[in-house]
């Protein structure tokens, strides 16, 4: 099978494409699940010309078996759980928490690591569009939408390259919309779709993010 996109940038343009509706618009903003998403919303940013900022999310992984996952955690601790997983895979609750507690702490260091002191953008009343790299299990992002929601925002849609169809399924009943532009019946890994799919390090997100703001900010200059 041939990749679908051949790198995160790429793909981030082609899902622009398919986001244009929400272009030059003032109520909008981009967030995206780090690390994976950042670059592919900061070119959907780019072509909407809306600000863009990083909503910390992490999968909770299986105590040594990190690849699967059990759950995901936002950053003001809302959590999913994969309650049958842990039945089968026999996780207490003292290891889920203990996960739980690591997975906060790194959100904390990400979210030092790449704003600094710069406090979360506020999205009550604005439309968000919540951007990873790929939808797979979608534990994270519905660990995202469930959190933000709580902020009160007036519609958030979830956008991503190539996704399962059973998980934008399911993320369209907890979302306002889902965006994708791929969804394959026999669905496999999100690197699959990728020519490129190296892992985006801290110092790429913080060169995206700047990017980002710095061209925000000549956009209001001009007006």
């Amino acid at each position: 099978m041939s990749s679908r996109f051949i790198n995160r940038a790429h793909a981030g343009r082609e899902l622009a494409q398919r986001l244009l509706a929400y272009a030059d618009r003032p109520d909008v903003i981009v967030l995206a699940l780090p690390r994976g998403g950042v670059p592919v919303a900061y070119e959907i940013a780019t072509r909407l010309h809306a600000p863009m900022d990083v909503y910390a999310v992490r999968k909770l992984g299986v105590p040594g078996h990190e690849e699967l996952a059990m759950g995901a955690v936002a950053p003001d601790g809302t959590t999913i759980v994969d309650r049958q997983l842990l039945d089968l895979v026999g996780v207490s609750t003292e290891e889920f928490h203990a996960v739980v507690q690591r997975e906060l702490a790194e959100i904390r260091r990400r979210e030092h690591a790449y704003r600094d002191e710069r406090p979360r953008p506020s999205i009550d009343g604005k439309t968000v569009l919540v951007v990873d790299d790929g939808l797979a299990t979608g534990a994270t992002m519905s660990a995202a939408v469930n959190a933000l929601r709580a902020q009160h925002p007036a519609k958030i849609v979830v956008a991503a390259p190539v996704g399962s169809p059973e998980t934008c399924g399911m993320l369209a009943e907890i979302a306002d919309d889902v965006v994708c532009v791929d969804m394959p019946l026999a669905f496999g890994a999100v690197g699959m779709y990728y020519d490129d799919f190296q892992q985006t390090g801290d110092d790429e997100v913080r060169q995206l993010l700047a990017r980002a703001a710095e061209e925000a900010s000549k956009r209001w200059n001009i007006v």
